[in-house]
């Protein structure tokens, strides 16, 4: 059905300068409720189908943790049958191996409960006696409930008398019947009979999946669209990918997390350490608080049986052991593999979580992982790469010019020096600094600024660069000696002693002022005596004593405006370098020759050119 489209007509004042007159806006009616249907129709299958669903995902991942296995296999000759039954017998015998550790342990330790409960509750005494009697708290709370209870009972007339009980009550017990066999054999098969036919319909569907595979990417594909077939492949490779990568680091770190807490546990002297690993191991697939929830039942544990050392110990090495693997190891190891961003996997977790239940939150990385592989190959599906995607959502540019035209310097100046961790201060001015300053001037080329905005972006501009300013540069610009032994090896212009003097002149846009602070910065780090000037015309500019003038444009260069500064300058400053600086446009040699000026358009030119400056046209030799 064709969407019906609404027109409305948006009335702007002819008082607002960007915006004057009537501007029509096209807006399709109903695609945000329809959206929106969509995906509650999504959320509720998802919920329904759930006893479908679940064990075909499970199958699914499953999949992919075999598929490498399959094809090591039959690399070596194996023929595919053969290397598909061994690989799901293979991961069966390992889940049964498992399962039967578990319950050998748990076994165990509800044998020893009554005595560890006797401990705790002997433990609970004598922490209650070292802190003391109950307290006012306690004893306050007594008393209102004593007393909440006295006002509770019903009024009573005063001549009625208690009756006393005329017989003693008979006691009556009612017994159970002694369960037969069949209903033992019932009692303890019934709650096995879901979790082994998942089991089961989850083997089978691996299987199924095993075999089929090459089959199933193929029609995948067909249904994706084989007119573009090479974006689906890329989509395809990418999740498969992604998750064994992520499914390998996963259990690979995640066991020997277990080992490490069953092997410390073992030797510090907790019961059932065996166990303890194990359940650290697959609690720790729960995103951010698996670890924490592993910790408990061992510091009970160790609480019951053993002294307030044991307990401290057994504390110590969850808080040392999880930082290690989880803040240094991983970080090391994942890289790139998830694509995920840390708000995504915990939101992730809770939407799966109150989807699937348990089940939910063990698949809900790799479930995300897919959706969001899938979103970055699907254009309308863009927002949710950008919602839960590792990609940064702004590039540099984007995040200091957004923070200028929130007038937050203080923001853009920690953005300058996290950014300068990574790259060296002249390419951060004209990558960043500069290219932030490119995006305001298309703006202001559109009318989308005003005047308002554009004096909190050059007053930004200013604070980030006097801000910078006071900052040594870790790695210094090219042939620039270090900022301590400045002093001692300023830039001489030719025939003469001192130091050369520049001073830097804005073009015609209130832009180009913020070009000029940061050129400004950039020429008194090469040793120039740097005065910057907020004149745009000329003649109100002493240029009397001046080796450089720079002419800072932010607008794509102009040869024609060029040649009429040029001219204008030459009646004040003769005998001064001239040089104008375009950063808002690309490197254009013919345009500069045909001007015949030094068009520099970025600031690793000017100061290459700062530093191989020729004697100034009116003193060279004839």
């Amino acid at each position: 059905m064709e969407p019906k489209w609404l027109l409305v007509t948006l009335t702007i004042p002819r008082g607002n300068p960007p915006f004057t007159g009537k501007h029509a806006v096209v807006v399709p009616a109903g695609f945000a409720f329809t959206n929106l249907l969509v995906g509650a129709v999504v959320v509720a299958s998802l919920y329904l189908a759930r006893e479908i669903l679940i064990p075909i995902v499970l199958a699914v991942l499953l999949t992919f943790v075999l598929s490498p296995l399959v094809t090591l296999l039959q690399r070596w000759r194996c023929p595919r049958t053969v290397a598909i039954l061994f690989a799901v017998t293979f991961a069966l015998a390992v889940i049964l191996s498992l399962g039967g550790m578990v319950a050998t342990q748990v076994n165990q330790l509800a044998g020893e409960l009554p005595q560890y409960q006797a401990t705790l509750r002997e433990k609970a005494q004598k922490l209650r006696e070292m802190i003391g009697g109950p307290g006012i708290l306690q004893n306050a709370t007594v008393l209102l409930n004593d007393l909440g209870h006295e006002l509770d009972k019903p009024d009573r007339p005063a001549d009625v008398r208690e009756l006393a009980p005329s017989a003693t009550p008979i006691p009556v017990e009612i017994h159970q019947p002694i369960p037969g066999v069949y209903q033992r054999l019932v009692t303890v098969v019934s709650p096995l009979v879901s979790p082994l036919a998942t089991t089961g319909v989850v083997l089978l569907f691996t299987i199924f999946f095993l075999f089929q595979r090459e089959d199933l990417r193929n029609r995948f594909v067909r249904v994706a669209g084989a007119h573009d077939i090479d974006r689906t492949t890329v989509a395809l490779n990418d999740a498969g990918s992604r998750l064994q990568r992520l499914f390998a680091t996963q259990l690979a770190l995640n066991a020997g997390f277990g080992i490490i807490i069953g092997t410390g546990l073992a030797l510090i002297g907790v019961p059932n350490a065996p166990l303890w690993g194990l359940l650290a191991m697959i609690l720790r697939f729960v995103p951010y608080i698996g670890a924490l929830l592993s910790a408990l039942l061992p510091l009970a544990l160790a609480a019951a049986v053993g002294s307030w050392s044991m307990v401290l110990a057994t504390l110590l090495l969850f808080l040392v052991v999880e930082p290690i693997i989880g803040q240094i190891i991983e970080p090391l190891v994942y890289g790139q593999s998830s694509g995920l961003s840390p708000v995504a996997v915990v939101v992730s977790a809770a939407f799966w979580t109150w989807l699937w239940g348990p089940l939910g939150l063990l698949v809900s990385t790799p479930l995300t992982i897919c959706l969001v592989v899938l979103s970055r190959h699907v254009e309308r599906l863009k927002f949710i790469d950008i919602m839960l995607g590792d990609e940064p959502p702004l590039t540099p540019q984007q995040m200091i010019y957004q923070r200028m035209l929130a007038d937050d310097p203080v923001e853009a100046s920690e953005l300058a020096t996290r950014t300068l961790k990574k790259m060296p201060l002249l390419r951060y001015y004209d990558d960043v600094l500069v290219g932030a300053l490119r995006l305001a001037e298309s703006d202001m080329a559109r009318g989308r600024l005003d005047g308002k905005r554009l004096e909190n972006i050059l007053d930004c501009v200013r604070e980030v660069v006097d801000d910078l300013a006071g900052r040594d540069d870790p790695e210094p610009m090219p042939d620039m000696p270090a900022r301590n032994a400045r002093s001692s090896k300023v830039v001489r212009l030719p025939d003469r002693d001192a130091a050369g003097v520049a001073v830097i002149l804005p073009g015609r846009s209130k832009l180009d002022a913020a070009a000029v602070a940061i050129v400004a910065d950039v020429l008194r780090r090469q040793g120039l005596v740097v005065r910057p000037s907020e004149n745009i015309t000329p003649e109100l500019t002493d240029l009397s004593d001046a080796d450089v003038v720079c002419v800072c444009h932010l607008s794509p260069f102009n040869p024609s405006l060029m040649r009429y500064t040029a001219r204008r300058l030459a009646r004040t400053a003769e005998t001064a370098r001239l040089l104008m600086i375009s950063l808002g446009s690309p490197n254009d040699e013919t345009q500069a020759a045909e001007a015949s000026l030094d068009n520099i358009t970025s600031l690793h030119m000017l100061v290459e050119r700062v530093k191989r400056l020729d004697p100034p046209p009116a003193q060279a030799a004839p």
